[in-house]
């Protein structure tokens, strides 16, 4: 019985939940800090729930390991259909809150479907791109029902409002079809036809505060009371952060409530102040070696859609990774892209979680599957 443990453990992959550990204990470490002296905001006790989502999420994780991933493939599609269904329940019934419908409310549960879509949308095209011949190129035709797959939900995404969530789908999109491999012709012309969206949307399908946020962008000074208060005050945190930082629970930042929303979106700027330079560059190479591990995984298994399938998980941890960091530093403008296992909220735990689980199966696959 102790022989068989052992090999268990020596066959059983733990790094993608070790990373998952990693992170998170860093990320409930920064949101307790962030969030101590807010009791009058009821947020002193969030670290409390995100402790308990992570639970849930750890064990879920845990649950898929030991799936086998050919159980992926044969409900990818009805995995993409569940939580496209979801999204559109969203805009029949759901909750409205701060100026967006993005929430259902079922009893005592609160969810963000948009969260579980990034996921569906994966499996979805995991699945797709392995019914094409893995060797072509695609060409621009091959993209079109593709494309259009992702565009529903990125339509109704974008109607909630939720242009972040919405354009993120787009870029895992592009993610995956570029592993898939592309011509050049075809990478040109979906060049051309981004330019021409972006200008288009732009002009005819943003909306004035959205616009603002990329004047905002642009010079945030230009109203500093208003529009560009979050990015000032996130740039503020980070810049006196240094090199070494301020210490544990010594933002100001957070401690004094100038920067709104950092248990959220601005969880990073507020690790900047107490940890610095350096400990910015900690939590990046924990980042960087997760992305790393999924990478190696992915040209490491054998069959083309568990492949697909853990770049699809890479893209989903690797933009919102580098959108939110990006985006807090001045690099890119505000959107409410949450830093995965660092900012607060359930429903992005969960979805973190589910993927480290997939990613985890996959790998185990190679020693308990094959």
């Amino acid at each position: 019985m102790n022989q068989t443990l052992v090999q268990f453990f020596k066959r059983y992959d733990f790094s993608f939940l070790g990373s998952m550990c990693a992170i998170f204990l860093v990320g409930l470490l920064n949101l307790y800090s962030a969030t101590h002296s807010q009791a009058h905001d009821g947020l002193s006790e969030l670290y409390k729930s995100q402790f308990l989502w992570f639970t849930i999420s750890v064990t879920i994780a845990v649950c898929i390991s030991f799936f086998n991933p050919k159980t992926f493939e044969r409900f990818s599609y009805l995995a993409f259909a569940g939580t496209l269904f979801l999204v559109f329940l969203v805009l029949l019934m759901g909750k409205v809150g701060m100026g967006a419908q993005r929430w259902l409310v079922i009893g005592p549960l609160r969810m963000q479907p948009s969260e579980f879509m990034k996921l569906g949308l994966v499996l979805c095209m995991a699945r797709y791109f392995t019914k094409v011949n893995p060797e072509r190129q695609l060409g621009f035709k091959d993209l079109i029902l593709p494309g259009i797959i992702t565009m529903v939900p990125v339509i109704m995404v974008v109607l909630q409002p939720d242009l972040g969530t919405g354009l993120l789908l787009m870029f895992i999109f592009c993610m995956i079809i570029f592993y898939k491999r592309l011509r050049w012709k075809t990478i040109a012309t979906l060049g051309i036809i981004g330019l021409v969206s972006g200008v288009l949307m732009y002009n005819f399908g943003l909306k004035e505060y959205q616009r603002k946020r990329i004047h905002t962008f642009i010079d945030p000074y230009e109203d500093a009371k208003g529009s560009g208060y979050n990015a000032i005050q996130s740039e503020i945190a980070i810049g006196s952060g240094r090199l070494f930082g301020k210490g544990f629970k010594n933002s100001s930042q957070a401690s004094l409530s100038y920067l709104p929303e950092n248990h959220t979106d601005f969880v990073f700027a507020i690790f900047n102040e107490e940890h610095g330079f350096f400990g910015s560059v900690f939590l990046i190479i924990l980042y960087i070696v997760f992305f790393m591990r999924l990478i190696w995984l992915a040209s490491s298994v054998q069959r083309f859609y568990d492949s697909v399938l853990v770049i699809g998980i890479m893209s989903i941890f690797f933009w919102h990774t580098i959108i939110n960091m990006a985006m807090v530093s001045g690099l890119l403008p505000i959107v409410g892209i949450p830093l995965p296992l660092m900012s607060y909220g359930g429903s992005s735990m969960v979805t973190f979680g589910i993927g480290v689980g997939i990613a985890t199966s996959i790998s185990n696959s190679r020693n308990f599957f094959n």
